[in-house]
């Protein structure tokens, strides 16, 4: 068992975290602008330790609804990520990927929710690689669980999973977008073990 906590993370890790927060972007930014089929911009990410009191506010009022796609990872590191987004952001990728008027915002029927998962899939899965890259592990995601939900309660999932080991998230904002910028917003969570790994993986010591 790992004689730290996730509040002593240094600050090279939150360098190097923010290093992966780029390249990830990165290769979500490229796999959707392949998928929709138009070009997209991206503003540089912003990568924050965050508690779990500070994720909700850092995002929206708690009280508001959000997108929250919800993956388990396996293999070399174990633990859990999301990927959420804004009711508004949601339906305006959903939009574009279905051919519809930007500003249709009828409730999300099956079809759209599957579209969000693959969103999902591909954005977590471009994080997922860049951190896979950077430290040489083997991280493997499982199908993702989507909800919509007031932000308060999406988050409560991981503030209750994981408060046991610290109380500090990993949150990646990222823009990206071609006349409508789109806000996402990527939460890593290892296990206190898969973060033992992680750093020495990347030659840190705490």
């Amino acid at each position: 068992m790992a004689d730290y906590t996730l509040n002593q993370v240094n600050d090279m890790y939150v360098d190097v975290l923010k290093e992966i927060g780029n390249i990830g972007a990165g290769n979500a930014t490229t796999a959707m602008a392949n998928m929709l089929n138009i070009r997209i911009n991206m503003d540089v990410p912003r990568v924050e330790l965050l508690t779990f009191q500070e994720l909700g506010s850092a995002i929206c009022p708690e009280d508001e609804s959000i997108v929250g796609i919800y993956l388990e990872v396996t293999d070399d590191i174990t633990g859990s990520m999301m990927f959420l987004m804004k009711l508004d952001s949601a339906h305006y990728l959903v939009n574009k990927l279905m051919g519809r008027p930007a500003d249709y915002a009828e409730d999300f029927d099956e079809m759209d929710m599957s579209a969000l998962k693959e969103i999902g899939n591909i954005i977590a899965g471009s994080y997922l690689n860049a951190l896979s890259a950077m430290t040489q592990l083997t991280i493997a995601p499982s199908v993702p669980y989507i909800a919509i939900d007031m932000a308060g309660a999406i988050l409560s999932v991981p503030a209750i999973q994981f408060g046991k080991i610290g109380d500090n998230a990993l949150m990646i904002t990222t823009e990206f977008g071609d006349e409508v910028m789109i806000e996402g917003y990527f939460i890593l969570l290892p296990d206190l073990e898969s973060y033992e790994k992680i750093l020495k993986s990347l030659g840190i010591t705490l």
